[in-house]
């Protein structure tokens, strides 16, 4: 009896140490996924920033392309005005549609089936008409 609660000690020891690998593997490779969606990151926000200041010089190059022949302040106006239209087409391709809403899933759950219009009969399945041989009103004898 000595033998098999020695055995058991053992036991709860190798899952003990099994566990304790596995959990360090796993923490080593979250470690190493993290660090690689880092960079990616970084170099996202990177892109983001020289778009934005792409960007403003186009901005003040249409600013002042348009003061040549205009006032400083109608060039200025008409500017922002771009900018804004642009910005609102923008927001309305990010925007679902009303055609996508609609068979989109309403809410963060699955979606919810249709209901049937007839209540289920238990234990009985209707017969499917097999294809390989006619039905009876087809038929004729």
């Amino acid at each position: 009896m000595e033998h098999l609660e020695h055995l058991e000690h053992l036991d709860k020891h190798l899952v003990d140490e099994l566990a304790q690998v596995a959990r360090e593997s796993v923490r080593d490779e979250l470690r190493e996924q993290a660090r690689g969606q880092r960079r990616k990151a970084a170099l996202y926000a990177a892109s983001g920033t020289a778009a934005l200041y792409a960007g403003a010089a186009v901005s003040l190059a249409v600013g002042l392309a348009l003061a040549l022949v205009l006032p400083d302040w109608a060039a200025a106006l008409i500017t922002a005005a771009i900018l804004a239209a642009l910005s609102y087409a923008l927001r309305g391709a990010a925007r679902p549609s009303a055609s996508r809403r609609a068979t989109a899933p309403a809410g963060r759950g699955a979606p919810i089936p249709p209901v049937p219009s007839t209540p289920p009969t238990a234990g009985v399945v209707p017969p499917r008409p097999d294809e390989s041989r006619p039905t009876d009103t087809h038929h004729r004898p």
